[in-house]
């Protein structure tokens, strides 16, 4: 989900209320909507960058991956892909898409196609992107990431305790389905931001705070018999001067990866992904800036490859479109 569209989410919650019924209702029987709906919702006019024609490409300082490329397959359009995520076998790949980065968020609510979209490894090829249905009226989803057969995503919708909320649904049966609200705690006490859960479905890693600001920083919460235990703040990352956000944990829980502003000058511009080690007394290490230029909200493969959204943006700092790239393990 673009932050141009985070930042207008706060838009929506009234006009929600308006036009929504104030339940939660279940996933109905519709349509899917497929590769074919969200290429015709692009807007004629749009263009679509390439590493050619990109002035601020994306730069890996790590000898352990190749340099990043578009990620291949049927995802990428001149509409804004963001917010990836894979299963940790790499057959399953998620990402939030709208056709037109220019349009106001409340727009992109009713416009049939923004939202979460899924496609699947067929072989060495990705089947044709779908939009997962998660609501029978009108909501705006993204920000998603899944655990065996369970999404936990970000939604703006009628009956929220906030702007926007965490939801959790289920996959069964084919389709995505038993969508609830994860509760009050983690949306409103704990102020739960983007997130990854751990793949045993007990530990929680989030942010909270204000992108705009610089209040934002990375926690940690754990499952226990009655609920999720208080956040515990990553100090280590924290404390340093710029926000942390956006968090990706490895399974063996020995890496987190997270979104920063680049500290790297040089002419690198906009977030970068950084990557901190888990020390032998349990802390986090000193973080390293991984991939640099408009580069963020990663997410990896049990095969190290990393999967991250990079923005276009023109000279003069208007953005253009958005693309999922992805760094390939050497």
């Amino acid at each position: 989900m673009s932050r141009r569209t985070k930042i207008a989410l706060a838009i929506l919650l009234a006009f929600v209320l308006v036009v929504a019924v104030t339940i939660i209702a279940q996933p109905g029987e519709e349509t899917v909507v497929g590769q074919a709906e969200r290429l015709a919702a692009i807007p004629t006019d749009a263009v679509k960058m390439t590493p050619e024609t990109d002035i601020n490409k994306p730069v890996v300082h790590s000898d352990l991956w190749e340099q990043p490329v578009p990620f291949a397959g049927p995802v990428n359009t001149a509409g804004a892909e963001d917010s990836p995520y894979v299963t940790g076998n790499g057959t399953w790949f998620f990402f939030f898409f709208t056709p037109d980065v220019k349009v106001p968020a409340e727009k992109q609510l009713i416009d049939g196609v923004t939202g979460i979209w899924w496609t699947k490894r067929v072989g060495d090829n990705w089947s044709s992107p779908e939009k997962i249905d998660l609501h029978d009226d009108v909501s705006l989803d993204g920000a998603e990431c899944v655990v065996g057969t369970t999404m936990w995503f970000a939604s703006v919708r009628a009956g929220n305790y906030r702007e926007i909320d965490i939801y959790a649904a289920e996959y069964a049966g084919g389709k995505w389905t038993d969508v609830r609200n994860v509760g009050e705690p983690l949306n409103v006490q704990y102020g739960m931001g983007e997130f990854h859960m751990m793949p045993d479905g007990n530990t929680l890693y989030f942010h909270k705070g204000n992108l705009n600001d610089g209040t934002m920083g990375l926690w940690v919460t754990h499952r226990t018999s009655t609920g999720w235990s208080e956040p515990v703040a990553i100090s280590e990352i924290n404390s340093l001067p710029n926000f942390a956000g956006y968090p990706f944990v490895t399974p063996d829980g020995n890496e987190l990866w997270y979104t920063s502003w680049s500290t790297r000058g040089e002419g690198y511009r906009g977030p970068a992904i950084f990557r901190s080690s888990k020390q032998p007394d349990g802390t986090w290490g000193t973080p390293e800036e991984i991939i640099s230029n408009f580069a963020g909200e990663s997410t990896m493969d049990s095969e190290g490859n990393i999967y991250f959204v990079h923005h276009y943006y023109s000279a003069d700092s208007e953005m253009i479109e958005a693309d999922i790239y992805v760094a390939y393990k050497k």
